[in-house]
């Protein structure tokens, strides 16, 4: 079974992956299905036989391996690989049209087509959205077609992180951030776990190299301890689980480096003091009716081993998470006193939570009742209706639900109802309908009358109180957090503050008249730029609403000859390509910019501290110049993400006079003696200056913060590793 390549050795290698496709797919295969791949293979093979990729490789190796991962990881069907295979075509190859892959194959494999062709171009013509946050709401979109577009864009992605070496840094940096921004999030709703979890950890490789190998290298090292310790785990339970007659495999289960990374961010601690790197996963046989009395069971056997934190208790199979999600969550207290995470699930369970979307609707098992997935793609498709949505403000509010835990409530009827925990009255109102939640006067929880920001807990039961008279207000957004709620509140006052804008335009332009001027398109961007406002329609409101007078009118009129040649000169300076040339003369030698390393006016950005050496970057902001961020700071993931056209390269350059501003944070066990110790190396060992020093001290421990002037990086590692041999500090990081 032979396909026409350059060499022999890629017509094998090619051959060989196509064998693999078949004999690994999850979905199982028909005669016809067989052939419907070896076409779609054959057409690719023909659209992209005179390309290779950036590492050499025939291009066509790349089509081929996302197949495989929509048809082995994912568990697509037929016309899922098929797409798969033919989702560059369209893209790459001016010869291959919709039309001409439509004489060859169906409607639904074009459709798909059609949708992925459009998401390309989104990703290679940033210049056609204002952010990638637009392109992450245009590519939700693709939803409403066909969820099978996400999830070949998805495994897409996963097969260009996997091969990301062979980019330039700039462009890993760039993949890298939208990849943890929009689709690893993305791969977390749709239930695929694994995907998304390898997503993230190639993120951080990528995003931040040092620490994601220095973590690696860490969980490497304690490998051999982490698998004598399952096994000794899995020896006390494996005989009591079989007298229980039950048919089981345990597993261990890794935490990713990039949970690792986060938990240490979040608590502040070490790698050696994340306790649970691990978890031990129990998968067993059953039939579907048996499935949850089993679990119990497993349940009842492990914890007369071992001691279980109740509070740590998360029972997902009598509820499911929304992303369709199925487990028993037991956290016990284990040898050498540490507490272990067991997960337990069958093996369907376990098949859902590995494959997401496909395995859920393998067991689906013709059920008509509306699952979490599908009702959380409808809420999008909703949601994605009103053109107007701000895709900034859409894209954080949908990734703030996409990782919440869930909390169950109950209508007066008895249905139930999943929401984000943290969830208020009025979340639930739009969770049953717009129109309730857009006249919701107050709520009624478990029969007591509450306001509308009263937050939700398992168990509630809530009836909505409404009125014909009520309408939404600004306020609302203060406390209401699911992104269905925030989407339909904002739709309402931004139809408000259009129809106030309209009234303000004509009231203005009559104003306008009666001084003898025109409102015209020049008139128009003087007005926003005399009154410091955005967009026009922020100018027309204000009008609408009064804060723009007859007074400010008359003033604007009067001043608008010598103001405006004053901005003119302003906006000819802040254009990028017209940026200052000349760094002023404490930054010369600091820091260049672009390709051609060009020197030109920054600030250091106050969020992540950058000094001379750090891995940094310039972000080009709208009224301020350029500001310079570290690649690690806490921000720059949403910077590179989200605004990706506006992200300068930036270099150091050595400058023997230049100092900057460091912060390190100390902890450890007070003693006498120990501030001298410190300062004892700052300044005469290190021979730096101190700008600050705080310590406080309670119960023999002490925390404190040191601010002091640096030349480099370089220099800073070197105080820090001095510090470190200080008897008593027990934990150092810069902040």
């Amino acid at each position: 079974m032979a396909f026409r390549a350059d060499t022999e050795a890629e017509n094998k290698a090619i051959t060989n992956q196509y064998k693999k496709l078949l004999r690994t797919a999850y979905q199982t295969l028909s005669l016809s299905d067989k052939r419907l791949i070896r076409k779609a293979l054959s057409t690719a093979i023909d659209a992209h036989k005179n390309q290779r990729r950036k590492s050499g490789e025939p291009y066509i190796y790349h089509p081929l391996a996302v197949a495989q991962i929509t048809a082995e990881e994912i568990g697509l069907s037929a016309t899922g690989i098929a797409a798969a295979l033919l989702h560059d075509t369209v893209e790459d190859n001016a010869a291959y049209t919709l039309k001409r892959i439509e004489r060859s194959f169906d409607e639904k494999i074009v459709r798909i087509i059609d949708g992925l062709t459009k998401i390309s171009r989104f990703d290679k013509n940033p210049e056609e959205v204002s952010t990638q946050a637009e392109n992450f709401r245009k590519l939700l979109l693709t939803l409403s077609n066909d969820v099978r577009v996400i999830l070949i864009k998805i495994a897409d992605r996963l097969h260009n992180m996997r091969t990301l070496g062979s980019m330039p840094r700039h462009k890993q940096q760039k993949i890298a951030s939208e990849t943890l921004f929009i689709y690893a999030p993305l791969a977390h709703r749709l239930g695929l776990y694994n995907i998304k979890t390898e997503l993230e950890d190639l993120g951080l490789k990528y995003t931040e190299p040092d620490i994601y190998h220095a973590i690696l290298t860490q969980i490497n090292e304690s490998k051999e301890a982490q698998a004598q310790y399952i096994d000794a785990f899995a020896a006390e339970i494996e005989d009591k689980l079989k007298k229980a007659h039950i048919d089981f495999t345990i597993k261990g289960r890794s935490k990713s480096i990039f949970s690792i990374r986060r938990k240490m961010l979040r608590q502040g601690i070490p790698f050696d003091e994340v306790f649970d790197r691990f978890a031990i996963r129990i998968i067993y046989k059953s039939d579907l009716r048996s499935e949850k009395f089993t679990a119990w069971k497993i349940y009842a056997v492990v914890t007369d081993v071992f001691t279980p934190n109740p509070t740590r208790l998360r029972d997902w199979i009598s509820a499911p998470k929304s992303t369709g999600y199925e487990a028993l969550h037991i956290t016990v207290l284990g040898h050498q006193s540490r507490w272990v995470e067991v997960q337990v699930r069958s093996e369907r369970m376990d098949e859902i939570a590995e494959k997401g979307y496909a395995a859920h609707y393998k067991y689906k098992h013709g059920i008509h009742d509306e699952s979490g997935l599908e009702k959380w793609l409808n809420n999008i498709r909703e949601v994605l209706e009103n053109p107007e949505i701000n895709a900034v403000d859409f894209v954080e509010d949908f990734k703030l639900n996409l990782y919440a835990e869930e909390i169950f409530v109950f209508t007066p009827d008895g249905d139930i109802k999943k929401l984000p925990k943290g969830a208020t009255a009025l979340d639930f109102a739009y969770e049953i309908h717009t129109e309730i939640g857009d006249h919701c006067l107050g709520a009624k929880v478990n029969n007591a009358l509450v306001p509308l920001s009263c937050k939700l807990k398992s168990g509630d039961t809530i009836a909505i109180i409404t009125s014909q008279t009520q309408y939404p207000k600004a306020d609302w957004l203060d406390f209401v957090i699911t992104s269905k709620a925030r989407s339909k509140i904002k739709a309402a006052l931004k139809a408000e503050r259009k129809k106030i804008a309209a009234e303000g335009r004509e009231i203005l332009s009559r104003k306008l008249r009666h001084l003898r001027v025109d409102l015209n398109e020049k008139t128009t961007r003087q007005l926003i730029a005399f009154f410091k406002e955005k967009t026009s329609r922020d100018v027309f409101y204000k009008v609408g609403t009064g804060e723009i007078n007859s007074q400010a009118i008359k003033e604007f009129v009067s001043q608008r000859g010598s103001f405006f040649k004053l901005l003119k000169k302003i906006t000819r300076q802040a254009t990028p390509n017209a940026i200052k040339r000349t760094a002023p003369s404490h930054q010369r030698g600091g820091l260049v910019f672009g390709p051609d390393e060009q020197k030109l006016d920054y600030t250091l950005s106050p969020c992540c501290k950058p000094i001379p050496g750090d891995e940094v970057f310039g972000f080009l902001t709208i009224d301020k110049g350029i500001k310079v961020h570290r690649e690690d700071c806490p921000n720059a993931v949403s910077l590179q993400g989200n605004y990706a056209y506006r992200i300068i390269k930036a270099k150091w350059v050595d400058s023997p006079y230049a100092t900057s501003q460091a912060i390190l944070k100390l902890e450890g066990l007070d003693s006498v003696g120990i501030v001298n110790k410190i300062t004892e190396v700052v300044t005469h060992q290190m021979k730096m200056n101190i700008q600050s020093f705080s310590i406080h001290s309670e119960d023999g421990y002490f925390t404190g913060v040191l601010n002091l002037r640096v030349k480099n990086k370089t220099q800073l590692q070197r105080l820090i590793t001095q510090l470190r041999k200080i008897d008593g500090i027990k934990k150092l990081r810069r902040l």
